[in-house]
C-alpha cells in the first residue's frame, strides 16, 4: 500500500491542510486529515486496505510531506562502514542522531535553492522509516513491529553550515532540503535488512550505488536505541543514513548547483527526483 501526502483538493484560498491519501494505479483516493490519520493509525489503514481504486489523478496532486507537523525527523549518520571510511570516521559504537525540523521536508519536484554562503550543496540519498505505534523503552522485536512503512529519502546537506561547529544541525535544516517520497508499508516494502538497493543519479550519472543491507545499524535496533531516551509516536521520521558516493569527498569536491537534478531510487519505493535551484528561490521557501 501506498500512502501519499497531498493538499486538500476541496480547500480554497484558506489555511494550506494536507491529507493522506491511497495511491493506486496511478491515482489517489484522499482518506482524512493527516493529524487524523496518525492519531487512529488502525482505523485509517483499514479504511485504506479497503481502497481499490484511485478519484484523482496523481499527476494532478498537489503532494506533500506525507507526515504530521508534529512529527520528529530523526536522521542517523555515518550508518554505512563505507560512507563512515570515505569521511574519515571510523564506523561508530552508537548511531549519530542528529535532528530535523518538518520545516525542512519537501517532496518530488519541488527545487530546493543553495543558500546563499554555500557554493552547493551535497546529496544523501537514503531510506527513511516512518513510525507506526508509540514505542518507549522497546525492544527490537517490539521496535520492527512498530514501523508503519519507508519513503525514499534525501538528506540533502549545506556542507559549509555543517562544518563549522560539531553541531550538524544547521547544515541539516536548508530549505526544502528534506524531500521525502511515498509511504510504502511494511508488509509491501519488506525488509531493510533483506537488501533494497538504493541508487543517487546526478544529472543522469550514478553517484551512489548502495544496498540497505549494509547499514551498521538496522532499522529495529535504532528504533529501541532512540526509544531508550524518547518516547516516539506515530508519524516520527527515522532516516536511516546514506551509502558512500558523496560528494565533499570528491577530488575536487563535487556539489549540486542550480541547474542540476538529483534522483534518488529505491527498490520497491520509487523515485524521488529533486531541481536544484539559486538562493533567489528562497524567497519562496
Amino acid at each position: 500500500m501506498k500512502l501519499v501526502g497531498m493538499v486538500d483538493p476541496g480547500r480554497g484560498s484558506g489555511r494550506r491542510q494536507v491529507m493522506i491519501g491511497v495511491a493506486v494505479d496511478g491515482r489517489v483516493t484522499p482518506l482524512t486529515d493527516v493529524d487524523d490519520f496518525y492519531t487512529d493509525l488502525p482505523h485509517w489503514l483499514e479504511r485504506a486496505r479497503a481502497v481499490r481504486h484511485g478519484t484523482v489523478p496523481l499527476a494532478e496532486v498537489s503532494l506533500a510531506p506525507p507526515v504530521p507537523a508534529s512529527a520528529r525527523v530523526l536522521c542517523v549518520g555515518l550508518n554505512y562502514r563505507a560512507h563512515a571510511a570515505e569521511g574519515g570516521f571510523r564506523a561508530p559504537e552508537h548511531p549519530t542522531v542528529f535532528g530535523r525540523w518538518t520545516a525542512s521536508l519537501s517532496v518530488s519536484g519541488v527545487p530546493v535553492p543553495v543558500p546563499a554562503n554555500e557554493p552547493g550543496l551535497d546529496w544523501e540519498g537514503e531510506v527513511a522509516a516512518v513510525v507506526g505505534a508509540r514505542l518507549c523503552d522497546a525492544d527490537e522485536r517490539e521496535a520492527e513491529a512498530a514501523v508503519l512503512g519507508y519513503a525514499v529519502f534525501n538528506d540533502l546537506t549545506a556542507r559549509t553550515a555543517q562544518k563549522l561547529t560539531a553541531q550538524w544541525t544547521l547544515g541539516k535544516n536548508a530549505d526544502l532540503s528534506g524531500p521525502i517520497g511515498t509511504v510504502v508499508t511494511a508488509d509491501e516494502a519488506g525488509s531493510l535488512a533483506d537488501g533494497l538497493r538504493l541508487v543517487t543519479r546526478v544529472n543522469g550519472e550514478v553517484v551512489q550505488d548502495g544496498n540497505t543491507r549494509d547499514m551498521i545499524f538496522g532499522v529495529p535496533e535504532l528504533l529501541s536505541r532512540i526509544s531508550a531516551t524518547l518516547t516516539l509516536h506515530p508519524g516520527d521520521v527515522i532516516a536511516t543514513g546514506t551509502p558512500e558516493g558523496v560528494g565533499y569527498v570528491r577530488t575536487p569536491p563535487r556539489l549540486l548547483r542550480s541547474g542540476d537534478v538529483v534522483e534518488v531510487e529505491v527498490d520497491r519505493l520509487g523515485t524521488l527526483r529533486t531541481p536544484v535551484a539559486d538562493a533567489s528561490a528562497r524567497s519562496g521557501a
